[in-house]
């Protein structure tokens, strides 16, 4: 997923050799549509959100890896000003086969836009982060259908918002203790990875656990790291990590920091 300063900037395109050869499978046409984050469920079945447009978020949708459609009649009515944020990618998460959710802000209320269907039908729910046009939900994270994490901040004042848990799919969300992380929480990502490795931890605290990234602007190129076992009671700072900007998780044992400069860095538990 590609986007710019151009309506057309914002393209998608598709690799099936890993990455030796790339097919453009889309190209927008909505002028003022900016594309934040895209996710999957299958590799036929996607998603990619934008910031609202009139009123409306143009999402589009992918249902056989190929082509993508409108979903925007689907959509939730946007608050005044809403969006989301780039940030890492992670303003949208899919889980299982169906579900989805999107973090926003931009105006009065930081929302999650949440469907259980596969984007036929969704509902907005308020979370307590703060929100205005420089700030709201940035990063949304679940790691079942009902469990999941929110956090955010202000790209303006290089304040976090603070992160909030949801134990009801997404309906109701409660905040977390402060992060010990300056600057706004860019990425959440939960450890327990897709790959080998999950069926022995099942249940086993790992599962639960968080890690995010935060950085601080203008720049951008500061930042800090810190990681809860608990979905934000207690936090630990991890102190060698600074200047990245995205995480995720294979396994456990394989988790990955993006950053600055074309930075990687590998973390286990």
């Amino acid at each position: 997923m590609s986007i710019g300063n151009n309506a057309t900037d914002f393209r998608i395109y598709k690799t099936v050799d890993g990455g030796a050869n790339w097919t453009i499978q889309f190209m927008n046409e909505t002028a003022n549509a900016f594309y934040d984050c895209f996710a999957f469920w299958t590799p036929k079945r996607g998603i990619a959100h934008s910031d609202s447009v009139n009123g409306v978020f143009p999402a589009i949708r992918t249902t056989d890896g190929m082509t993508w459609q409108s979903i925007a009649v689907k959509m939730p009515p946007a608050l005044p000003g809403e969006a989301s944020f780039a940030a890492s990618g992670t303003c949208i998460t899919t889980q299982g086969g169906r579900n989805a959710w999107i973090a926003t802000g931009g105006s009065t209320i930081a929302r999650i836009l949440a469907t259980r269907d596969g984007g036929d039908t969704w509902n907005a729910y308020d979370t307590p982060l703060k929100s205005s046009p420089s700030a709201g939900a940035i990063s949304v994270a679940f790691r079942d259908p009902w469990n999941g994490i929110v956090g955010g901040g202000d790209l303006a004042s290089n304040d976090s918002v603070g992160a909030a848990t949801s134990n009801d799919g997404g309906q109701t969300w409660t905040l977390t203790n402060k992060p010990p992380v300056q600057g706004s929480i860019f990425c959440l990502a939960y450890v327990r990875g897709i790959g080998r490795g999950d069926a022995e931890r099942d249940g086993q605290e790992d599962n639960h656990a968080v890690v995010i990234t935060a950085e601080t602007a203008p720049n951008f190129d500061s930042g800090s790291a810190a990681w809860t076992p608990d979905e934000g009671r207690t936090w630990f700072q991890l102190p060698a990590v600074s200047g990245y900007w995205a995480v995720a998780f294979a396994t456990p044992e394989a988790g990955w920091f993006v950053g600055n400069g074309g930075q990687i860095l590998k973390i286990s538990f």
